[in-house]
């Protein structure tokens, strides 16, 4: 090993200074004092809740700390990014502390409860080693094996909701396989600032969470995504369409010159931010088919009566969360339909209630519909449970009947919608070819 002086440990190292905030310079690079003062703005936006636990909090900002000084050892940035991965399991084991306030109950083989004082996690896990037939009490009536290890804590924020998200369940359990990797290592690997950076803002968003804070704009926890009033408008050729708005509507009228059918929604669109549901042309009120929750609130009618209505009832924007959805979709015969809404699929005709259904967990329509025709076309997915192969869980599998009598809680659910489409939409079926399970 060279022993350098202390001047040479205060070089900076080149290879840092090619990453730039407009990506990877080719040719070109930064000032040292910019590239130093750009490394620190990039983790400077990771920050925790207050109730975040004090071990957990100080871990990350060591990280956050040290990161920056990759402007002089490009080295540091994997040894950041590798040790952010051991965190991931350091704040659960806190959270689980914090949320069981020092006292965790077992319960024996023979169904006694046993109640534990623990004021650190490692007596949580001596004790599960020692007692590996016992089940922990989740709720009063959820228990569930546990033998203390990174992965049984996960699937215990699961359970108890501190994590949450269909997508997630594939994320946090490659940055589990990360973290084994980085914990028995098989070989070298260099990291550098965008991978490291990802690995702290994935880790700010799982502690945030765990303490009950989503990030706005997430990538894994988002808050819920705000939705404003907008309409949408078509002409009868079904030629052209035109989405705004609905603060505008007060100023609109019917064109002369041809007849235009409008609708009023509650939808993510924000033109301003240039954010805008990519389902919405293909909306349709009795089926899911936008990305993001969308409600229909007036219509469908003309545009001077849809102005009448804003201007009288003046509805207001939302906040929508759409991770972990309940959607339910029909297979009958060869066809396989879209996923509704349970409160829209409840009061369907008699005649379109026949059928196998399917009630599925999901954060998009999309996941909802793939899994089951998966599952019609024995593709690969699991029929209960959550799914190892996509991103969804099977809740339900039955008649109309049966199905609904396990999602609709009070038996009752309100009026379908009425029968409201784009000329956009996307038919309501599909031809699958089913296979006998």
């Amino acid at each position: 090993m060279d022993i350098k002086s202390l001047d040479e440990l205060r070089q900076v190292d080149q290879r840092t200074l090619h990453f730039t905030p407009m990506g990877l310079g080719v040719g070109v690079q930064m000032r040292p004092d910019d590239a130093a003062q750009f490394q620190q703005q990039v983790v400077a936006q990771f920050e925790l809740a207050p109730a975040v636990a004090e071990g957990t909090r100080k871990s990350f900002q060591d990280l956050r700390t040290v990161f920056a000084y990759g402007v002089l050892c490009y080295e540091i940035f994997t040894l950041v990014g590798d040790h952010a991965l051991l965190v991931i399991e350091q704040a659960l084991r806190d959270r689980f502390i914090d949320y069981h306030d020092g006292t965790v109950t077992f319960v024996d083989p023979d169904g006694v409860d046993h109640r534990v004082t623990a004021q650190r996690y490692e007596q949580v896990s001596e004790f599960s080693s020692r007692h590996r037939n016992w089940q922990l009490r989740v709720t009063d009536g959820l228990m569930m094996r546990f033998n203390g290890t990174l992965a049984g804590l996960r699937e215990w924020a699961r359970h108890v909701g501190l994590l949450r998200g269909q997508r997630n369940r594939g994320i946090e359990q490659a940055l589990s396989n990360l973290r084994n990797f980085v914990a028995h290592p098989n070989g070298y690997h260099l990291g550098g600032p965008v991978e490291a950076a990802g690995t702290l803002s994935d880790l700010a968003e799982i502690i945030n969470h765990l303490w009950g804070m989503p990030t706005p704009g997430g990538r894994l926890y988002p808050a819920p995504i705000r939705r404003e009033v907008i309409v949408m408008a078509w002409n009868d050729a079904g030629t052209d369409m035109n989405t705004a708005l609905a603060k505008d509507l007060p100023h609109a009228v019917d064109p002369d010159d041809q007849t235009w059918r409008c609708v009023i929604l509650r939808a993510v669109f924000r033109p301003d931010h240039r954010v805008a549901d990519p389902g919405l042309h293909e909306y349709d009120a009795r089926f899911e088919v936008a990305h993001f929750p969308t409600d229909l609130l007036w219509g469908p009618g003309s545009i001077t009566e849809a102005a009448a209505w804003f201007a009288e009832h003046h509805p207001d924007p939302d906040d929508c969360d759409y991770l972990d959805r309940t959607f339910v979709v029909r297979h009958t015969g060869s066809d396989l339909y879209l996923p509704m809404r349970p409160s829209v699929a409840a009061n369907v005709p008699d005649a379109d209630r026949s059928g196998q259904w399917y009630a599925v967990k999901a954060d998009h329509p999309n996941d909802a519909y793939h899994h089951v025709r998966n599952l019609v076309t024995s593709a690969g997915c699991d029929r209960r449970g959550p799914c190892r192969g996509c991103h969804a869980e099977t809740l339900h599998v039955g008649t109309h009947q049966q199905v609904f009598a396990h999602i609709i809680n009070d038996g009752t659910a309100p009026p379908p919608p009425p029968d409201v489409t784009t000329p956009w939409a996307h038919p309501r079926f599909r031809r699958v070819d089913p296979v006998e399970v």
